[in-house]
Formats: structure tokens, C-alpha cells, sequence
């Protein structure tokens, strides 16, 4: 939590403290219920709060390490191109010098040879028994950059969500200390917002990319006409 947050959250408990104080000699006060009520509120943003921010950690650092997972499997797959670039070229070099050979014994060596290379070429392309081929470790790079993406996604929701439950419990506190009844209900609004935010990051990650790229097409698709 921000240190803003938390500096508000100070100020009002020290009201509350004093209220409580004050109302001890004067009796019971509609105000200091009210103010009660104001803080119980605060209190449950919090925790959303705190449920939101410990999500964003770990789909962040869930992230973090899909990406490394997708950069290390690219980098396998670059390897493996190049080893079969290599080794399609040799293969083809040595087919063509087949045919300056006089004696038999060489073009059977070197044939057997170039069976050889062209079998580790196209083991190179598709292995799926080791799953170390090019095709397969396409597939699983482009997999984990999907994941990588949706964690990411969902980082970025719980992120929004933190922001609206820091924002709502800002200004929760700071109707205990002005008194505008109207500060708490923008801050249960807020909480609002952070919940859908936070749902989104749980259930539907993809929902608000999704939706600004539809928004994205379309102004784009009105300024074309």
C-alpha cells in the first residue's frame, strides 16, 4: 500500500481516536456511528485491497518467468537452425562433389554420409519423441508467450484494481476527516471498479485488451471512410 494511504489512514484513526475521546464525556453522537461505519468501510477496502495486490504479485512474477521460458525455448530454436543450416549446406556440397568421384568405395562413403546429415536435418525439423525438433519447440515458445501474455494481462487487472481500492480508501478517509457524506459513496464506487477489475484479472484477463483493440479497429475503420 502507498505510503499516501497510509498517511491518510494515520489521520483518520487519530480523528477517530479523538472523537471517541470527546464522546466520552457527551454522550453518544450520530457522528462518531457514522464515522465508525466510514472506518469498518475502510477496512474492508483493505482487504481487497491487500487480496488484489498479492494476485498482481504473483501473476507478475508468473509472467517474468514465462518469459524467460519463452526467450530460452527461442533461443533453442535458433540453435537448432542454425545446426540444421549447417548441416543441410555440408549435405548438399557433398551430394554435388559425389559425382567428381572415380571410385565406388568414395560415393558409398560419402552417400552413407549424406543419408546421415539429411536424417539429422529433418530430426532437426520434427523430433517428436524428444520434443526438441524446430516445430516442437516453435510450438512451445509461442505457448509460453500466450501464458506469458495472459499473466501479464492478468497483472495489469489487479493492478487497475489496486489503484481504484487505493483511490476509494483515499477518499473514504477523507470524508471522516471533512465530513462529505458524497467522498464515501465515490469511495464505495471505487471499490466497485476495483472488484470488476479484480474479477476480470481472475476470470476473464483478456477482456479489457480485447475490448480497447475492438475499440482500436473501429475508430480506425471510421477514419478510413
Amino acid at each position: 500500500m502507498s505510503h499516501g494511504v497510509h498517511a491518510v489512514q494515520h489521520e483518520v484513526e487519530h480523528r477517530l481516536n479523538h472523537d471517541d475521546s470527546a464522546g466520552e464525556g457527551h454522550g453518544h453522537k450520530p457522528a462518531e456511528n457514522q464515522n465508525k461505519k466510514i472506518a469498518l468501510l475502510i477496512v474492508v477496502i483493505a482487504l481487497f485491497l491487500a487480496f488484489s495486490e498479492t494476485l498482481g504479485k504473483s501473476a507478475q512474477t508468473a509472467g517474468i518467468e514465462l518469459n524467460i521460458k519463452a526467450s530460452d525455448t527461442w533461443n533453442f530454436f535458433q540453435a537448432k537452425t542454425i545446426r540444421q543450416t549447417t548441416l543441410r549446406a555440408a549435405a548438399e556440397a557433398m551430394a554435388a562433389e559425389l559425382t567428381a568421384r572415380p571410385d565406388d568405395a568414395s560415393k558409398a562413403a560419402m552417400s552413407k554420409q549424406v543419408d546421415a546429415w539429411n536424417a539429422t536435418v529433418k530430426r532437426y525439423e520434427s523430433d517428436p519423441k524428444e520434443g526438441d525438433g524446430r516445430k516442437e519447440l516453435r510450438a512451445r515458445a509461442e505457448q509460453y508467450e500466450r501464458e506469458r501474455d495472459i499473466a501479464m494481462s492478468r497483472y495489469h487487472n489487479y493492478e487497475l484494481g489496486s489503484a481504484a481500492y487505493q483511490i476509494g480508501i483515499v477518499l473514504a478517509s477523507a470524508s471522516v476527516i471533512t465530513g462529505m457524506i458524497a467522498l464515501v459513496y465515490g469511495a464505495g464506487a471505487l471499490a466497485v471498479v476495483g472488484l470488476l477489475f479484480t474479477g476480470l484479472g481472475l476470470f476473464a484477463p483478456g477482456v479489457p485488451h480485447d475490448v480497447l483493440h475492438w475499440f482500436s479497429h473501429l475508430f480506425q475503420g471510421a477514419g478510413a471512410h
